[in-house]
């Protein structure tokens, strides 16, 4: 069993992230304690001060982009792999960052050297690298909906695509907030960062729309975890689009895709590594809907890291994920 590092393991993703790993065949889950860890209810998994110079081959960063930027370098430097589940490594360029983080990043040098980890469209790029960002949970169900039908050419990209997100409410993290607090949420449902969430640069990146052509709303449901959102767009022609996910994801184990006129909800991948997508398009209108569905803390979060771990350490990829 090769040890692993997880910083931010009393989070909601750092601690999917210990439930996923403790199940693993192959690693052993380390808590490091950096800073004031909360008490959890993890009695199995050993824990350790934290430290840079782990000698561990690998460490995840559930932890905020500031405190992920601070720590990264130390352990890149000691030897350690590192997979980090914020936005501090993931928008490619200095501008980006500036723009939707409000701030500067300083060190461009990781910011450009990181591979972006959503293995369905860069599964050849991660294991080589030491440095894995990833992905944002609303830019993992929006790519994974919209990529395969951008490759194929199908999307009028001058009409503009609408994509309408809703999260539970874990997706804001564990610390409170008056915004996510029982009685603001509970018999609720409300926009926020409307036109200015951080998530969007990942969509554009992935996806090569361009900022223009997209519109995309994230709401807060008041249920505990799960991502659905319904993207519309218009078709070009008529084409068989549930065969072009099929074709597209032939070989990927978590994309699973609907037939035609069926659509998935949260029940369906509630706990898994899933994601689940299902379209349809009116042949005389061209209007076009997909729905898609993801576990916002597994393959939106902690399941897309272990994900990337398997690749980055040689693993099979489906490895503690079913």
């Amino acid at each position: 069993m090769i040890p692993v590092g997880i910083v931010g393991f009393s989070g909601y993703s750092g601690a999917e992230l210990v439930h996923i790993l403790s199940r693993h065949p192959h690693v052993e889950p380390v808590l490091l304690e950096h800073r004031e860890e909360e008490p959890s209810n993890f009695p199995g998994p050993r824990r350790l001060p934290y430290s840079a110079d782990t000698g561990l081959p690998l460490v995840f960063l559930a932890t905020p982009p500031e405190v992920s930027i601070e720590l990264a370098p130390g352990l890149l430097d000691a030897g350690s792999k590192v997979i980090d589940l914020s936005g501090a490594f993931r928008l490619g360029t200095a501008g980006n960052y500036q723009r939707w983080y409000k701030a500067t990043h300083p060190r461009l040098d990781l910011l450009a050297e990181a591979a972006y980890g959503l293995p369905e469209f860069y599964r050849s790029t991660i294991p080589g690298k030491r440095l894995i960002a990833n992905p944002g949970c609303y830019p993992t169900a929006a790519n994974l909906a919209l990529r395969p039908l951008l490759e194929a050419g199908v999307i009028d990209r001058a009409a503009g695509i609408v994509c309408d997100a809703k999260s539970g409410v874990s997706g804001a993290g564990r610390k409170p907030t008056l915004k996510t607090s029982f009685c603001e949420v509970t018999d609720n449902f409300s926009a926020y960062s409307v036109l200015e969430h951080r998530h969007v640069p990942e969509i554009l990146r992935t996806s090569g729309l361009e900022e223009a052509e997209l519109s995309f709303t994230a709401q807060l449901l008041p249920i505990e975890r799960g991502i659905l959102e319904t993207i519309y767009f218009r078709a070009l022609n008529e084409h068989n689009f549930v065969k072009i996910y099929l074709d597209r994801y032939l070989n990927d184990h978590f994309v699973r895709i609907y037939p035609e006129g069926r659509f998935p909800d949260l029940r369906a991948v509630a706990r898994t590594n899933f994601c689940d997508i299902g379209v349809h398009v009116d042949a005389k209108t061209r209007r076009g809907v997909v729905v898609v569905a993801i576990d916002n803390l597994v393959k939106g979060a902690a399941g897309m890291a272990v994900q990337n771990m398997n690749l980055a350490l040689g693993f099979p990829e489906t490895a503690g994920l079913l």
